[in-house]
């Protein structure tokens, strides 16, 4: 009877443990390059999590040098021309990541979610999974 329940028991945490997402995982620790990682912050579902009627999208810091802003610019890469400007340690949304011309090496650009434009992803530091556009 003992081993049954602790059987089931056994069970059970394993049932729970395999609903939690591995990214959620992946991505809870600090990174030494914030924005520069390709493999763990750029792959997710492709679908942003609803709760309710909002959408709730990936969220990203600029991690500019202080007072040096991130160029926003109207497609993911730098020929593109600048429509707007984010301030370093800010905190803006990301819809989705794409690939375009790379900076630093990085080939991964990111859209915004509650304005139009794409970021480098070399500049921003993103707080969880982003999906691909």
């Amino acid at each position: 009877m003992n081993r049954r329940l602790f059987r089931n028991g056994v069970v059970a945490l394993v049932a729970a443990l395999a609903m939690v997402p591995a990214v959620a995982v992946a991505d809870s620790g600090p990174c030494r390059h914030p924005g520069r990682h390709t493999d763990a912050v750029h792959h997710g579902s492709g679908v942003p999590v609803v709760a309710g009627r909002h959408v709730r999208y990936a969220q990203g810091e600029v991690v500019t040098p202080p007072g040096v802003p991130l160029n926003v610019r109207s497609g993911p890469g730098v020929r593109y021309r600048v429509i707007d400007a984010l301030r370093s340690g800010s905190v803006h949304g990301l819809r989705c990541t794409t690939t375009g011309s790379r900076v630093h090496g990085n080939p991964y650009w990111y859209k915004l979610a509650h304005r139009p434009g794409y970021v480098s992803a070399h500049h921003v530091h993103a707080f969880g999974t982003v999906p691909w556009c």
